[in-house]
């Protein structure tokens, strides 16, 4: 491919997209069994209420927990953030946790 010039070449995707465009066109209800799957994609109101009930179940994002933490935005002298971050995921919790202990100790007066 030469540099500034798209690859308009599509690959093969396995969808047969000539039936689906075939079957759309004959509004024909979708097959569904009902020991097997949990409603009717056919029944738009068995749809809306299954997918209302599953939003309530589970919510979106993070489970909501029981104290909230703040944000906090704060400077910090670039190697010591450089020594947190090279210790890999989770330092963020392990900066919290040493000024938790600080606190705990009476290094720092809460």
């Amino acid at each position: 491919m030469q540099a500034g010039k798209k690859n308009t070449e599509r690959k093969p995707t396995g969808t047969d997209w000539k039936r689906v465009k075939r079957e759309a066109a004959q509004d024909a209800p979708v097959p569904f069994d009902k020991r097997s799957e949990p409603y009717n994609p056919n029944d738009s109101s068995a749809v809306a209420a299954y997918w209302n009930s599953a939003a309530i179940r589970r919510g979106r994002g993070r489970p909501a927990v029981a104290v909230k933490r703040p944000t906090l935005n704060m400077r910090v002298d670039a190697e010591v953030l450089d020594a947190f971050k090279a210790t890999g995921p989770g330092w963020q919790t392990r900066i919290n946790a040493l000024l938790r202990d600080a606190v705990k100790h009476g290094v720092v007066k809460a």
